[in-house]
């Protein structure tokens, strides 16, 4: 059986720490106290009542003393019948409409619901105490301090260890490998590349780099002579004298040497212009040609087949989790810095950017508002259902603890009002038809 709790402390005032709340057994005491001055009183109505009835046709003036008794003895009871009602059965008498909180324990949380309801959880309600409590600035000031910036790092890296501790390596390594299949794998490359391609080469971005393979070659021609020799040699007859081949060797060499340095030097050589028209025609057969995009698929297929995606999704997954955990758990890394940085950085724009304040105050209206207006009746059902599983008697006890001590009070009152008012009723009664 669920059961109530009490809370931990009391609400602390302006410059007034918390204080630690009355544990159940200080409240059973205080409660035991009152009863019994309660009791006391009402025995002390019982006995001059009857000590001024016994003697009121001796002493006349005791009559008074007795009609105030007689009110007081009245009140007493009443007000004890009334707020033993509450909690029981008075002497265990199942008299109607007594034993009101534990038998009608579902109905009064239906009310409170209700009543939380219609009263708290109205949107206008709450934005208007949102915007006296201007969320935006105390956040702020929250945030750019050390101490909130330092605590939201931690609950975001404790957060992270808590999702990677929770998240199954298979199934994000599945999911990882899905992602990359709908939107690496599944499209055709062909066609994307080729757009992508033919933008690049109009622009003519790939000058640089056909500059940069020209000047390789030139660099490599200039280094490898022995190399260039030796290829005539080796592929010249071998009835060719020796001589020849290095004239012929000198040659090619020296003509390749002009041939590189001309496309070097021009840079609007024959040659870069078949460069440039090959590149684009490629960048066409790309996105237009069935043979060549099916050969670009059979390259995809190649560098990401089934295991290679698999083994893909495998490493990357496995990668930022060690590299997230690391970061996370270091609290000099650099990821820490930057976001605890971030953070304050945050806290001091929302304290003075009235602008970004603004924003935010109305973002957070508008969300509390929706949700209230959304889910009202979901909230407030939090308390019915609640009330509903309480234990009846467990339920009735507890209230008793938290409320009975004041309403001993109303027995006191009573036993005092019903004092005074029995003892006017008979003091005009006796001015009006006592002769």
């Amino acid at each position: 059986m669920a059961t109530l709790s009490s809370p931990p402390t009391t609400r602390p005032g302006p410059g007034r720490p918390a204080t630690p709340a009355p544990t159940d057994a200080e409240r059973a005491a205080a409660l035991r106290r009152m009863k019994a001055l309660a009791l006391g009183l009402l025995l002390a109505m019982a006995v001059v009542f009857l000590v001024a009835f016994a003697l009121q046709g001796r002493y006349p003036w005791l009559e008074y003393v007795r009609a105030a008794a007689e009110g007081g003895l009245v009140g007493a009871l009443a007000d004890w019948f009334a707020v033993t009602a509450l909690f029981r059965h008075p002497l265990g008498l199942k008299i109607p409409h007594t034993a009101i909180i534990p038998t009608r324990k579902d109905a009064i949380g239906a009310s409170l619901s209700g009543f939380v309801r219609d009263n708290f959880l109205s949107a206008d309600i709450i934005k208007a105490k949102l915007d006296s409590v201007d969320v935006a600035r105390k956040a702020g000031t929250w945030l750019a301090s050390p101490t909130g910036a330092e605590r939201v790092a931690k609950e975001g890296a404790a957060v992270i260890r808590g999702a990677f501790t929770v998240l199954n390596d298979e199934d994000v390594q599945t999911v990882v490998e899905g992602m990359v299949r709908r939107h690496l794998v599944d499209p055709p490359w062909g066609p994307p590349v080729g757009r992508l391609a033919e933008r690049v080469f109009d622009a003519g971005h790939h000058h640089s780099l056909v500059d940069l393979l020209v000047d390789r070659a030139s660099d490599w021609v200039a280094a490898n002579y022995q190399t260039v020799t030796r290829l005539v040699t080796e592929r010249s007859p071998s009835w060719v004298p020796s001589f020849a081949n290095d004239l012929v060797g000198d040659k090619v060499y020296l003509e390749l040497s002009k041939f590189v340095a001309a496309v070097q030097a021009d840079p609007n050589h024959k040659v870069r212009g078949s460069i440039d028209a090959y590149l684009k025609d490629l960048a066409r057969d790309l996105q237009h040609d069935p043979v060549m995009i099916a050969r670009a698929e059979g390259i995809k297929a190649q560098v990401l087949g089934d295991p290679e995606v698999r083994h893909l999704a495998g490493r990357t997954w496995a990668t930022v989790k060690k590299a997230l955990l690391e970061a996370v758990s270091d609290p000099h890394s650099e990821l820490h810095h930057r976001f605890t940085t971030a953070v304050r950085d945050f806290g001091a724009r929302l304290v003075e950017d009235e602008e970004l304040a603004g924003k935010v105050n109305a973002w957070v209206g508008d969300a509390a508002g929706y949700v209230v207006t959304t889910y009202r009746h979901e909230i407030a059902g939090v308390i019915e259902d609640t009330v509903a599983r309480w234990d009846a008697e467990e339920t009735s006890r507890k209230i008793e603890l938290q409320v009975g001590r004041d309403l001993q009070f109303i027995r006191l009152n009573g036993t005092v009002v019903g004092a005074l008012a029995g003892l006017a009723i008979f003091a005009i009664a006796q001015a009006v038809f006592g002769g």
